[in-house]
């Protein structure tokens, strides 16, 4: 199946179904998938997705409201329901996503929501909920099928029979003993060749991947990455089983992130939504801003240092306007490699020193490339041999400062513990930008004047 894309037509469908008969409204739904009634939820207000959830059968409309971006605000959604239709909604749901969901309700709704429930499912939410949000903890889900490792493999088999009655799927089976400590990983496949008079200690894995409750979760897709797992058990620092999470999970987890780390890059506040008003983004990105305004005062002063060569030599001004900004755009391409580097692995000394070397190289190749061409056009055009040479050093100069800066920079914010994802392209403009200014009029000083 591709990937789905609203169109008018697919908008107006739904609209004039509902205004139409609920059958009318059930056979339109019907062609569509519940992820992508979430996306038409996009275009349609408060009251038409209400109409429609309440229309839908519930399993269908708990997935629904699952699929929905957290900007969507899934939960005003579910709090506006009518108890009797909330409450089959959210027993429907995963425990993971009743989790998202009712957290960011207010305490009051919270309250009014977990009562609704049976006492079991609002425990298992309540402990959900006591767990950060970005973290194996607050990610995982509690439904999953164990077993004892004392049991036969007819007896592990009628207990995962039971057990799987109220699960839509499960990918792993899990070995505990009687105090519910994590004892191995079961296959289902090895369970169901497995002789009679065999025990499920006999069949478990116990060499897994596991991770603690308050792992990060950006580690926890690492893992699950790393090992091409479609599951990862959680428990606490005792071993004892607490959940799983599944690679369903994860997807979201990298879509998060990789958006947070572009945010960030551009210097864009991860407290700003993609669907945030004007008022949002202002005060999200101003402050970025105004501290970019005094790195750019700082790099007016250089140029205001060789007020004299500027002066003398007005067609400098001409070409540092090139050279600066060659090298913020070859920072900003040494930065987004390294940044995404350092994302997916924690650098050995070894390897940073690699990384750094290559993107030293790289500066200065495309530097003397780019030199050759400043070169030629100040040679041809402007008739200036020596100005071609100051151009061209400065820009090769330029663009080796660019590789250096947005290799080694991030790298040297997350040793002291600050996410190069945030400051490096800051620091990174100033150095690229300073340099780019002083070089060429520095040369030109001393080579033409």
């Amino acid at each position: 199946m591709s990937s789905f894309d609203i169109d008018k037509s697919d908008l107006l469908r739904v609209k004039a179904a509902l205004e139409s008969t609920e059958a009318e409204v059930q056979q339109v739904l019907s062609q569509y998938h519940a992820s992508e009634i979430a996306i038409l939820f996009d275009r349609l207000g408060p009251e038409e997705r209400e109409l429609i959830i309440n229309i839908l059968p519930t399993e269908i409309a708990s997935e629904v409201i699952s699929e929905m971006d957290e900007e969507s605000h899934p939960e005003e959604l579910l709090v506006n329901l009518g108890k009797e239709r909330r409450t089959e909604i959210v027993k429907e749901l995963d425990y993971d996503d009743a989790t998202d969901i009712i957290s960011q309700l207010d305490e009051s709704d919270q309250q009014e929501i977990l009562d609704e429930i049976g006492h079991e499912d609002a425990s298992n939410i309540r402990n959900l909920m006591t767990y950060q949000e970005d973290t194996a903890g607050g990610l995982m889900n509690t439904e999953l099928i164990k077993v004892n490792v004392t049991l036969t493999k007819n007896e592990a088999i009628e207990e995962i029979i039971h057990q799987s009655e109220q699960m839509e799927e499960f990918y792993t089976l899990y070995a505990v003993n009687e105090q519910d400590v994590l004892q191995g990983i079961l296959s289902i496949k090895d369970l169901i060749k497995a002789k009679k008079q065999l025990r499920v200690q006999d069949l478990i894995k116990t060499d897994f991947v596991y991770v603690n409750a308050d792992l990060d979760q950006e580690e926890v897709a690492k893992l699950i990455s790393q090992y091409n797992l479609t599951s990862i058990p959680v428990v606490d620092t005792s071993m004892k089983l607490l959940g799983r999470i599944t690679v369903d999970d994860i997807i979201d987890v990298l879509e998060e992130e990789n958006t947070e780390d572009i945010l960030k890059i551009s210097g864009v506040s991860e407290d700003e939504q993609l669907s945030g008003t004007w008022q949002d983004a202002v005060k999200s990105r101003l402050p970025w801003l105004i501290i970019n305004l005094g790195t750019a005062f700082l790099a007016a002063s250089v140029i205001r240092s060789f007020d004299d060569t500027a002066k003398r030599l007005p067609i400098v001004a001409a070409y540092i306007v090139i050279i600066a900004g060659m090298g913020g755009n070859a920072a900003t391409q040494a930065l987004a490699v390294t940044v995404r580097r350092i994302s997916l692995t924690d650098l050995t000394d070894n390897q940073a020193y690699i990384t750094i070397l290559k993107e030293f190289l790289v500066g200065m190749i495309n530097g003397a490339t780019s030199g050759a061409i400043v070169f030629a056009v100040a040679y041809f055009y402007d008739a200036n041999p020596m100005l071609g040479l100051v151009m061209f050093l400065a820009m090769t100069g330029n663009l080796i400062i660019a590789g250096l800066t947005g290799a080694s920079i991030p790298m040297l914010l997350k040793r002291v513990g600050i996410d190069p994802a945030v400051a490096s392209s800051i620091i990174i403009t100033t150095f690229t930008d300073c340099i780019g200014f002083l070089l060429p009029l520095w040369l030109a000083s001393k080579l033409l004047l």
